[in-house]
Protein backbone atom coordinates (compact mmCIF):
# COMPACT_ATOMS: atom_id res chain seq x y z
CA UNK A 1 0.00 0.00 0.00
CA UNK A 2 1.17 3.62 -0.66
CA UNK A 3 1.89 5.52 2.29
CA UNK A 4 3.32 8.62 0.67
CA UNK A 5 1.18 11.85 1.25
CA UNK A 6 -0.22 12.62 -2.52
CA UNK A 7 0.67 15.58 -4.02
CA UNK A 8 0.29 18.77 -2.79
CA UNK A 9 -1.92 21.43 -4.67
CA UNK A 10 0.65 23.60 -5.88
CA UNK A 11 2.48 20.70 -7.69
CA UNK A 12 -0.85 19.77 -8.96
CA UNK A 13 -1.20 22.81 -10.24
CA UNK A 14 2.35 23.30 -11.78
CA UNK A 15 2.45 19.29 -13.27
CA UNK A 16 -1.00 19.88 -14.94
CA UNK A 17 0.09 23.80 -16.31
CA UNK A 18 3.07 21.58 -17.99
CA UNK A 19 0.35 19.95 -19.86
CA UNK A 20 -1.96 23.23 -20.82
CA UNK A 21 -0.54 23.67 -24.27
CA UNK A 22 -0.52 20.07 -25.41
CA UNK A 23 -2.84 18.63 -27.89
CA UNK A 24 -6.11 16.91 -26.52
CA UNK A 25 -5.49 13.90 -24.78
CA UNK A 26 -8.99 13.10 -24.20
CA UNK A 27 -12.46 13.56 -24.90
CA UNK A 28 -12.41 16.05 -22.12
CA UNK A 29 -10.24 18.35 -23.13
CA UNK A 30 -10.54 21.09 -25.92
CA UNK A 31 -8.02 22.64 -28.12
CA UNK A 32 -5.92 25.03 -26.47
CA UNK A 33 -7.61 28.21 -27.91
CA UNK A 34 -11.45 26.55 -27.36
CA UNK A 35 -13.39 26.03 -24.01
CA UNK A 36 -13.13 22.74 -22.62
CA UNK A 37 -16.19 19.66 -23.93
CA UNK A 38 -18.65 19.05 -21.46
CA UNK A 39 -17.72 16.70 -18.58
CA UNK A 40 -21.05 14.73 -17.77
CA UNK A 41 -21.80 14.13 -14.22
CA UNK A 42 -24.17 11.49 -12.46
CA UNK A 43 -24.80 11.67 -8.65
CA UNK A 44 -25.60 8.59 -6.80
CA UNK A 45 -26.85 9.47 -3.27
CA UNK A 46 -29.46 12.28 -2.64
CA UNK A 47 -29.34 13.18 0.35
CA UNK A 48 -27.68 16.71 2.00
CA UNK A 49 -23.85 15.82 1.20
CA UNK A 50 -24.67 14.17 -2.47
CA UNK A 51 -26.78 17.27 -3.10
CA UNK A 52 -24.20 19.25 -2.00
CA UNK A 53 -21.12 17.57 -3.73
CA UNK A 54 -23.42 18.36 -7.01
CA UNK A 55 -23.51 21.78 -6.42
CA UNK A 56 -19.78 21.86 -5.40
CA UNK A 57 -18.95 20.04 -8.91
CA UNK A 58 -21.10 21.86 -10.81
CA UNK A 59 -19.16 25.45 -9.51
CA UNK A 60 -15.90 24.10 -9.84
CA UNK A 61 -14.70 24.21 -13.37
CA UNK A 62 -17.01 25.68 -16.73
CA UNK A 63 -18.88 23.11 -18.85
CA UNK A 64 -19.94 20.54 -16.77
CA UNK A 65 -23.21 19.30 -16.45
CA UNK A 66 -25.18 16.84 -14.25
CA UNK A 67 -27.16 15.07 -16.33
CA UNK A 68 -28.34 11.84 -14.28
CA UNK A 69 -29.54 10.85 -10.81
CA UNK A 70 -30.03 8.06 -8.40
CA UNK A 71 -31.37 7.62 -5.21
CA UNK A 72 -32.83 5.15 -3.21
CA UNK A 73 -35.74 6.64 -2.22
CA UNK A 74 -38.37 8.67 -4.55
CA UNK A 75 -38.53 11.51 -2.21
CA UNK A 76 -35.31 12.39 -1.38
CA UNK A 77 -34.98 12.45 -5.25
CA UNK A 78 -37.11 14.85 -6.02
CA UNK A 79 -36.03 17.11 -2.88
CA UNK A 80 -32.27 17.20 -4.45
CA UNK A 81 -33.85 17.91 -7.60
CA UNK A 82 -35.78 20.91 -6.35
CA UNK A 83 -33.03 22.22 -4.50
CA UNK A 84 -30.49 22.32 -7.17
CA UNK A 85 -33.16 23.44 -9.90
CA UNK A 86 -33.61 26.06 -7.17
CA UNK A 87 -30.17 27.44 -6.70
CA UNK A 88 -30.47 28.09 -10.94
CA UNK A 89 -26.94 26.18 -11.56
CA UNK A 90 -25.31 26.77 -15.26
CA UNK A 91 -24.57 23.25 -15.73
CA UNK A 92 -27.74 21.34 -13.99
CA UNK A 93 -29.41 19.36 -17.33
CA UNK A 94 -31.50 16.57 -15.58
CA UNK A 95 -34.15 15.28 -17.03
CA UNK A 96 -36.80 13.28 -15.90
CA UNK A 97 -35.59 10.22 -18.05
CA UNK A 98 -32.59 10.35 -16.21
CA UNK A 99 -33.54 9.91 -12.86
CA UNK A 100 -33.52 6.60 -11.34
CA UNK A 101 -34.60 4.91 -7.96
CA UNK A 102 -34.23 2.09 -5.79
CA UNK A 103 -31.81 -0.51 -5.09
CA UNK A 104 -30.32 -0.60 -8.71
CA UNK A 105 -30.19 3.23 -9.35
CA UNK A 106 -26.52 3.59 -9.33
CA UNK A 107 -26.52 0.81 -12.58
CA UNK A 108 -29.15 2.90 -14.68
CA UNK A 109 -27.09 6.06 -13.68
CA UNK A 110 -24.02 4.06 -14.74
CA UNK A 111 -25.98 3.19 -18.07
CA UNK A 112 -25.88 6.64 -19.12
CA UNK A 113 -23.77 8.36 -20.96
CA UNK A 114 -22.05 10.18 -17.97
CA UNK A 115 -17.79 10.56 -17.50
CA UNK A 116 -18.08 11.07 -13.55
CA UNK A 117 -19.80 9.85 -11.37
CA UNK A 118 -20.26 11.29 -7.60
CA UNK A 119 -21.16 8.65 -5.07
CA UNK A 120 -22.55 9.54 -2.21
CA UNK A 121 -24.71 6.87 -0.48
CA UNK A 122 -24.17 5.50 2.74
CA UNK A 123 -20.68 3.96 2.90
CA UNK A 124 -22.14 0.27 3.40
CA UNK A 125 -22.04 -0.02 -0.34
CA UNK A 126 -19.09 2.27 -1.71
CA UNK A 127 -16.82 -1.05 -2.34
CA UNK A 128 -20.19 -2.26 -4.45
CA UNK A 129 -20.63 1.24 -6.39
CA UNK A 130 -17.13 2.18 -6.98
CA UNK A 131 -15.93 -1.03 -8.92
CA UNK A 132 -18.95 -0.56 -11.27
CA UNK A 133 -18.10 2.58 -11.74
CA UNK A 134 -14.76 1.51 -12.94
CA UNK A 135 -15.48 -1.33 -14.79
CA UNK A 136 -17.85 0.37 -16.81
CA UNK A 137 -15.30 3.17 -17.50
CA UNK A 138 -15.85 5.92 -15.22
CA UNK A 139 -14.45 8.74 -13.27
CA UNK A 140 -15.52 8.19 -9.69
CA UNK A 141 -16.18 10.90 -6.69
CA UNK A 142 -16.46 8.43 -3.39
CA UNK A 143 -17.70 10.25 -0.78
CA UNK A 144 -15.93 9.09 2.47
CA UNK A 145 -15.29 6.51 4.46
CA UNK A 146 -14.98 4.20 1.18
CA UNK A 147 -15.87 1.16 3.36
CA UNK A 148 -17.25 -0.33 6.84
CA UNK A 149 -15.03 -3.51 6.88
CA UNK A 150 -11.44 -5.00 5.85
CA UNK A 151 -13.01 -6.70 2.89
CA UNK A 152 -14.39 -3.40 1.32
CA UNK A 153 -11.23 -1.76 2.04
CA UNK A 154 -9.58 -4.70 -0.41
CA UNK A 155 -12.41 -3.81 -2.85
CA UNK A 156 -11.82 -0.07 -3.17
CA UNK A 157 -7.84 -0.59 -3.24
CA UNK A 158 -8.24 -3.41 -5.84
CA UNK A 159 -11.00 -0.50 -7.81
CA UNK A 160 -7.75 1.86 -7.44
CA UNK A 161 -5.55 -0.21 -8.84
CA UNK A 162 -7.97 -1.13 -11.98
CA UNK A 163 -8.26 2.71 -12.28
CA UNK A 164 -4.73 3.24 -12.66
CA UNK A 165 -4.38 1.02 -15.40
CA UNK A 166 -7.70 2.07 -17.18
CA UNK A 167 -6.77 5.99 -16.64
CA UNK A 168 -9.08 7.05 -14.64
CA UNK A 169 -9.56 8.96 -11.86
CA UNK A 170 -10.63 8.76 -7.72
CA UNK A 171 -11.37 11.56 -6.06
CA UNK A 172 -12.11 11.01 -2.41
CA UNK A 173 -14.13 13.04 -0.03
CA UNK A 174 -11.71 13.86 2.38
CA UNK A 175 -11.51 17.88 1.42
CA UNK A 176 -8.45 19.05 3.21
CA UNK A 177 -6.13 17.35 1.20
CA UNK A 178 -7.05 19.55 -0.98
CA UNK A 179 -7.17 23.07 1.57
CA UNK A 180 -4.20 25.28 1.20
CA UNK A 181 -4.16 25.89 5.02
CA UNK A 182 -3.50 22.23 5.60
CA UNK A 183 -1.28 21.62 2.60
CA UNK A 184 0.81 24.38 3.59
CA UNK A 185 1.10 23.24 7.68
CA UNK A 186 1.60 19.69 6.36
CA UNK A 187 3.96 19.96 3.91
CA UNK A 188 6.09 22.33 6.24
CA UNK A 189 5.88 19.52 8.96
CA UNK A 190 7.59 17.15 6.32
CA UNK A 191 9.86 19.77 5.70
CA UNK A 192 11.36 19.52 9.06
CA UNK A 193 9.52 22.56 11.08
CA UNK A 194 8.76 21.09 14.15
CA UNK A 195 11.61 18.39 13.90
CA UNK A 196 11.09 14.78 14.55
CA UNK A 197 7.02 14.12 15.40
CA UNK A 198 6.86 12.26 18.50
CA UNK A 199 3.21 12.35 19.79
CA UNK A 200 0.00 13.36 18.53
CA UNK A 201 -3.89 14.29 19.62
CA UNK A 202 -6.93 14.12 17.66
CA UNK A 203 -10.43 15.17 18.23
CA UNK A 204 -13.69 15.11 16.70
CA UNK A 205 -15.90 15.74 19.64
CA UNK A 206 -19.40 17.33 18.77
CA UNK A 207 -23.08 17.21 19.57
CA UNK A 208 -26.07 15.12 18.38
CA UNK A 209 -26.57 14.03 14.88
CA UNK A 210 -29.58 13.74 12.99
CA UNK A 211 -32.21 11.13 12.90
CA UNK A 212 -35.09 10.73 10.55
CA UNK A 213 -37.65 8.93 12.73
CA UNK A 214 -39.85 6.39 11.54
CA UNK A 215 -43.21 5.71 9.79
CA UNK A 216 -45.33 3.24 9.78
CA UNK A 217 -45.32 2.26 6.12
CA UNK A 218 -41.74 1.94 6.28
CA UNK A 219 -40.36 -1.83 6.38
CA UNK A 220 -37.40 -2.54 9.07
CA UNK A 221 -34.70 -2.61 6.83
CA UNK A 222 -35.84 1.16 5.05
CA UNK A 223 -36.41 2.17 8.80
CA UNK A 224 -32.38 1.55 8.54
CA UNK A 225 -31.47 2.42 5.46
CA UNK A 226 -33.05 6.10 6.04
CA UNK A 227 -31.70 6.01 9.41
CA UNK A 228 -28.10 4.87 8.66
CA UNK A 229 -25.62 6.20 10.56
CA UNK A 230 -26.72 4.59 13.29
CA UNK A 231 -26.10 1.06 11.79
CA UNK A 232 -22.62 -0.33 11.82
CA UNK A 233 -22.76 -1.99 8.63
CA UNK A 234 -23.89 0.81 6.61
CA UNK A 235 -22.19 3.31 8.32
CA UNK A 236 -19.12 1.74 9.95
CA UNK A 237 -20.07 3.68 13.01
CA UNK A 238 -19.16 7.35 13.96
CA UNK A 239 -15.28 6.95 14.23
CA UNK A 240 -15.66 5.46 11.00
CA UNK A 241 -17.99 7.79 9.01
CA UNK A 242 -17.22 11.31 10.92
CA UNK A 243 -13.73 10.61 12.91
CA UNK A 244 -12.19 9.75 9.60
CA UNK A 245 -11.56 13.37 8.95
CA UNK A 246 -9.25 13.55 11.98
CA UNK A 247 -7.82 10.28 11.24
CA UNK A 248 -7.02 10.98 7.33
CA UNK A 249 -5.50 14.40 8.81
CA UNK A 250 -2.95 12.37 11.38
CA UNK A 251 -1.80 9.57 8.16
CA UNK A 252 -1.24 12.51 6.09
CA UNK A 253 1.19 13.99 8.86
CA UNK A 254 2.74 10.60 9.82
CA UNK A 255 3.22 9.60 6.36
CA UNK A 256 1.12 6.42 6.32
CA UNK A 257 -1.26 4.32 8.84
CA UNK A 258 -0.61 3.21 12.24
CA UNK A 259 0.65 -0.01 13.48
CA UNK A 260 -1.87 -1.11 16.01
CA UNK A 261 -4.55 0.50 17.98
CA UNK A 262 -5.73 -0.21 21.45
CA UNK A 263 -9.02 1.52 22.49
CA UNK A 264 -12.25 1.73 24.90
CA UNK A 265 -15.60 3.03 23.98
CA UNK A 266 -19.23 2.86 24.06
CA UNK A 267 -22.78 3.60 24.61
CA UNK A 268 -23.59 6.56 27.61
CA UNK A 269 -26.52 8.99 26.32
CA UNK A 270 -27.08 7.31 23.17
CA UNK A 271 -29.00 4.40 25.11
CA UNK A 272 -32.68 4.48 23.05
CA UNK A 273 -33.10 1.40 20.34
CA UNK A 274 -34.09 3.84 17.50
CA UNK A 275 -29.98 4.48 17.37
CA UNK A 276 -28.74 1.22 16.26
CA UNK A 277 -26.51 -0.51 17.42
CA UNK A 278 -23.32 2.34 17.51
CA UNK A 279 -21.74 3.62 20.05
CA UNK A 280 -21.46 7.29 21.07
CA UNK A 281 -17.66 7.60 22.45
CA UNK A 282 -14.75 6.40 21.22
CA UNK A 283 -11.05 7.17 22.58
CA UNK A 284 -8.13 5.42 20.83
CA UNK A 285 -4.81 4.89 21.22
CA UNK A 286 -3.17 5.01 17.69
CA UNK A 287 0.69 3.12 17.58
CA UNK A 288 2.74 4.46 14.69
CA UNK A 289 5.81 3.73 13.18
CA UNK A 290 8.78 4.46 15.63
CA UNK A 291 7.12 4.42 18.69
CA UNK A 292 4.93 7.71 17.51
CA UNK A 293 1.47 7.46 19.91
CA UNK A 294 -1.60 9.45 18.81
CA UNK A 295 -4.61 9.40 21.24
CA UNK A 296 -7.33 9.89 19.19
CA UNK A 297 -10.88 10.86 20.81
CA UNK A 298 -14.46 11.27 19.49
CA UNK A 299 -18.04 11.78 21.31
CA UNK A 300 -21.59 12.17 20.03
CA UNK A 301 -23.10 13.86 23.53
CA UNK A 302 -25.33 16.85 23.82
CA UNK A 303 -24.70 20.19 25.39
CA UNK A 304 -21.04 19.56 25.54
CA UNK A 305 -17.99 21.49 24.49
CA UNK A 306 -17.43 21.09 20.84
CA UNK A 307 -13.30 20.49 19.48
CA UNK A 308 -12.63 19.44 16.35
CA UNK A 309 -8.85 19.47 15.36
CA UNK A 310 -5.19 18.19 15.61
CA UNK A 311 -2.50 18.61 17.46
CA UNK A 312 1.29 17.08 16.60
CA UNK A 313 4.82 17.28 18.76
CA UNK A 314 7.69 17.55 17.63
CA UNK A 315 11.50 17.55 19.24
CA UNK A 316 11.48 21.51 17.96
CA UNK A 317 8.36 22.79 17.92
CA UNK A 318 4.23 21.86 17.57
CA UNK A 319 1.95 21.64 14.70
CA UNK A 320 -1.46 22.55 14.33
CA UNK A 321 -2.86 22.00 10.61
CA UNK A 322 -7.00 23.08 11.66
CA UNK A 323 -5.38 26.33 12.56
CA UNK A 324 -2.46 26.75 10.51
CA UNK A 325 -0.19 26.82 12.88
CA UNK A 326 3.24 26.14 13.54
CA UNK A 327 4.99 27.10 17.30
CA UNK A 328 9.04 26.49 17.90
CA UNK A 329 12.23 27.10 16.46
CA UNK A 330 10.50 28.00 12.83
CA UNK A 331 7.06 30.24 13.83
CA UNK A 332 4.74 30.60 10.99
CA UNK A 333 1.06 31.03 10.51
CA UNK A 334 -1.28 31.04 7.95
CA UNK A 335 -2.60 34.16 6.55
CA UNK A 336 -4.63 32.82 3.12
CA UNK A 337 -8.08 32.61 2.76
CA UNK A 338 -8.97 29.31 2.04
CA UNK A 339 -11.85 28.10 4.39
CA UNK A 340 -13.66 24.35 4.52
CA UNK A 341 -16.36 26.14 2.33
CA UNK A 342 -13.78 26.54 -0.32
CA UNK A 343 -11.89 23.14 -0.07
CA UNK A 344 -15.46 21.70 -0.70
CA UNK A 345 -15.19 23.45 -4.23
CA UNK A 346 -11.50 22.81 -4.59
CA UNK A 347 -11.57 19.43 -4.36
CA UNK A 348 -14.02 19.05 -7.22
CA UNK A 349 -11.37 21.69 -9.05
CA UNK A 350 -8.14 19.57 -8.99
CA UNK A 351 -9.93 16.63 -10.03
CA UNK A 352 -11.80 18.02 -13.20
CA UNK A 353 -8.22 19.69 -13.92
CA UNK A 354 -6.74 16.49 -13.84
CA UNK A 355 -9.30 14.68 -15.94
CA UNK A 356 -9.16 16.98 -18.36
CA UNK A 357 -5.37 17.03 -18.67
CA UNK A 358 -5.26 13.26 -18.87
CA UNK A 359 -3.81 12.52 -15.31
CA UNK A 360 -6.22 11.71 -13.64
CA UNK A 361 -6.00 11.79 -9.85
CA UNK A 362 -6.32 8.61 -7.85
CA UNK A 363 -6.82 9.04 -3.98
CA UNK A 364 -7.86 5.28 -3.43
CA UNK A 365 -4.88 4.04 -1.58
CA UNK A 366 -4.40 6.63 0.62
CA UNK A 367 -8.50 7.10 2.09
CA UNK A 368 -8.88 3.42 1.59
CA UNK A 369 -5.70 3.39 4.09
CA UNK A 370 -7.69 5.97 6.68
CA UNK A 371 -11.11 4.02 6.18
CA UNK A 372 -9.02 0.71 7.77
CA UNK A 373 -7.06 2.97 9.89
CA UNK A 374 -10.76 4.18 11.80
CA UNK A 375 -11.98 0.79 11.23
CA UNK A 376 -9.04 -0.94 13.68
CA UNK A 377 -10.12 1.63 16.47
CA UNK A 378 -13.72 0.51 16.27
CA UNK A 379 -12.60 -2.60 16.55
CA UNK A 380 -10.38 -2.20 19.41
CA UNK A 381 -13.04 -0.52 21.08
CA UNK A 382 -15.71 -3.60 20.12
CA UNK A 383 -13.46 -6.10 21.14
CA UNK A 384 -11.44 -4.60 24.08
CA UNK A 385 -8.23 -6.18 22.22
CA UNK A 386 -5.10 -4.68 20.54
CA UNK A 387 -5.82 -4.70 16.37
CA UNK A 388 -2.92 -5.07 14.33
CA UNK A 389 -3.35 -3.01 10.95
CA UNK A 390 -1.79 -5.02 9.03
CA UNK A 391 -3.33 -8.34 10.35
CA UNK A 392 -6.92 -6.48 10.23
CA UNK A 393 -6.64 -6.07 6.78
CA UNK A 394 -6.77 -9.50 6.33
CA UNK A 395 -9.96 -9.65 7.91
CA UNK A 396 -12.70 -11.59 6.75
CA UNK A 397 -15.28 -10.22 8.92
CA UNK A 398 -17.91 -8.81 6.51
CA UNK A 399 -21.11 -6.17 8.70
CA UNK A 400 -23.45 -6.03 5.73
CA UNK A 401 -26.75 -8.95 5.54
CA UNK A 402 -25.94 -11.32 2.50
CA UNK A 403 -28.66 -9.92 0.91
CA UNK A 404 -30.57 -6.39 1.05
CA UNK A 405 -34.21 -6.15 0.26
CA UNK A 406 -36.96 -3.84 1.67
CA UNK A 407 -38.22 -6.06 3.98
CA UNK A 408 -37.23 -7.69 7.82
CA UNK A 409 -34.07 -6.89 8.49
CA UNK A 410 -31.81 -7.67 12.03
CA UNK A 411 -30.68 -4.98 14.23
CA UNK A 412 -27.63 -6.81 15.61
CA UNK A 413 -26.73 -5.98 19.61
CA UNK A 414 -24.53 -3.08 20.73
CA UNK A 415 -21.46 -4.74 20.54
CA UNK A 416 -19.62 -5.57 24.67
CA UNK A 417 -15.74 -5.66 24.72
CA UNK A 418 -14.65 -9.44 25.78
CA UNK A 419 -18.03 -11.02 24.09
CA UNK A 420 -17.43 -12.71 20.88
CA UNK A 421 -17.82 -10.63 17.68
Amino acid sequence: MSTAHPMDRRQFVAGTAALAGAAALARLAGAEDEAPAPLRIGLVGCGGRGTGAAENCLRAAENVQLVAMGDLFPDRLASSRKYLAGRKLAGYAVEDKHCFTGLDAYKQVLETDVDLVLFCTPPGFRPTHVTAAIDAGKHVFMEKPVAVDAPGVRTILAAGEKAKAKNLGILSGTQYRHHEKFIETIDRVHDGAIGRIVAGRAYYNVGGAWHRGTKPEWTPMESQLRNWYYHCWLSGDFIVEQHIHTIDVCNWVLGGPPVRALAVGGRLGRTDPKFGNIYDHFCVDYEYPNGVHVMSMCRHFERTDFHVGANFDGTEGTAEPYQGVIAGGKDWKYGGKATLGTAYVQEHKDFIASIRAGTPLNEAAFVAESTLTAIIGREAAYTGKAIAFADYMKSDLTLGPETVAMGPAEVRRVPIPGKAR
